[in-house]
């Protein structure tokens, strides 16, 4: 019993040990980046770009921590993960649903794929005057738009997902006795998690593009209003502050996720040093 209880905890120093370079090894490439960006901006390097004009790290930094301390920033990067978070939980429950709904129904995949096939090719900035359009508060509008991007990639993985599933799991339930609901929550639901958590992870990302060209084009509030906003009157440093800020929310929120989907889908098998 001693050496079974002893086994979790040598693999877990053992992932910690395996961890340590690979962490190493992201901060350098970091810091490499961080380090071309000075050199070429210092010596006003003209080749095929020119980063004679482009801000250096230093002005970058100043300018964030100058926005760090006004309210502004905050109320701008909460107003954009409202959005975000709003239209990405919309589209993630209709996605799952009609995504299962369309994978296991014969009469739903004839009434509403043809829809959704025809739909799904427009881009989702696009429906920007859609949304004018059909909401009278371009909260609602850009709220659209982001379920709008998000939801294909949820319903597309889901239904895929659904039709993937062995159909000898469903009769296995069934010659138990099991019911439509019991296929339903003991098969269906848990066999398609790995491929709808892929569709919310993709769909997250597509959800961050759009809620920001949204805000960029129709918005009053928000990280890609401010960022345009920063363009317009020629603060390049604000514009790479705005971008850098972008980039951090979208690596937290597709993390979350990622995170989630992990913890949910724990039960299957992981390749040894997978962990992140």
């Amino acid at each position: 019993m001693t050496v079974l209880a002893a086994r979790p905890t040598v693999r877990a120093a053992q992932r910690r040990a395996a961890a340590a370079p690979r962490w190493a090894l992201r901060v350098v490439s970091l810091a490499a980046a961080l380090g071309a960006w000075q050199l070429l901006t210092a010596a006003n390097v003209r080749l095929w770009v020119r980063f004679d004009r482009f801000p250096g790290p230093a002005e970058v930094a100043e300018e964030f921590g100058r926005q760090l301390r006004h309210g502004q920033f905050y109320a701008d990067v909460t107003q954009s993960l409202v959005r975000i978070l709003t239209g990405f939980a919309l589209a993630a429950v209709a996605g799952i649903a009609l995504g299962i709904l369309v994978g296991r129904s014969r009469w739903a995949s004839d009434l509403l794929q043809p829809l959704f096939e025809v739909v799904r090719p427009i881009p989702a900035i696009a429906l920007v005057p859609v949304a004018i359009l059909l909401f009278p508060a371009n909260e609602q509008g850009i709220v659209f738009i982001t379920f709008a991007a998000a939801f294909f990639p949820v319903l597309v993985s889901t239904r895929h997902a659904v039709r993937a599933l062995p159909t000898a799991w469903e009769d296995a339930v069934r010659t138990l006795g099991g019911g439509r609901a019991r296929v339903l929550l003991g098969v269906v639901l848990p066999g398609v998690l790995p491929g709808v958590f892929g569709g919310l992870s993709v769909g997250m990302g597509v959800a961050w593009i759009c809620v920001i060209s949204a805000e960029m084009i129709s918005g009053d509030f928000g990280v890609g209003y401010r960022t345009w906003q920063a363009y317009t009157i020629v603060d390049y440093p604000g514009v790479l502050v705005g971008m850098i800020t972008i980039g951090v929310l979208g690596w937290l929120t597709s993390g979350a996720v990622e995170l989630a989907g992990r913890w949910t889908t724990r039960w299957l098998p992981r390749r040894e040093g997978s962990d992140r």
